[in-house]
């Protein structure tokens, strides 16, 4: 004895209430499968290090309180901005006005 569709839909139906999942009878790519899985975003952050303290926050302190410091990798950094300025590499300066004239910008 052949079973009438719209009752097998009904029963897919309260099959999906009763179990959580969702009703798709037309069988369309829902993503139902990729939103089902874990969150990836905690383990993956769990296995980096926790942040502890920076230099810049000790110097942030040692500033409020009158203390002078000394950081080797930013004035290493910028030693190396003026050399490149000196060999012509350095960041191009920024117009002053939007109308500014060629003759103005460019290069002598």
């Amino acid at each position: 004895m052949p079973r009438p569709p719209n009752r097998l839909l009904e029963l897919a139906k309260t099959q999906c209430r009763i179990f959580s999942t969702t009703f798709n009878p037309q069988g369309l790519r829902l993503g139902n499968k990729i939103l089902r899985q874990r969150l990836r975003g905690p383990t993956l952050a769990a296995w980096y290090p926790k942040k502890i303290v920076t230099f810049r926050d000790l110097q942030d302190i040692c500033k409020s309180q009158d203390l002078v410091t000394f950081d080797e990798l930013e004035d290493d950094r910028e030693e190396a901005i003026q050399v490149a300025k000196l060999r012509g590499k350095g960041r191009p300066k920024k117009k002053r006005t939007p109308s500014e004239p060629k003759f103005v910008r460019k290069k002598k």
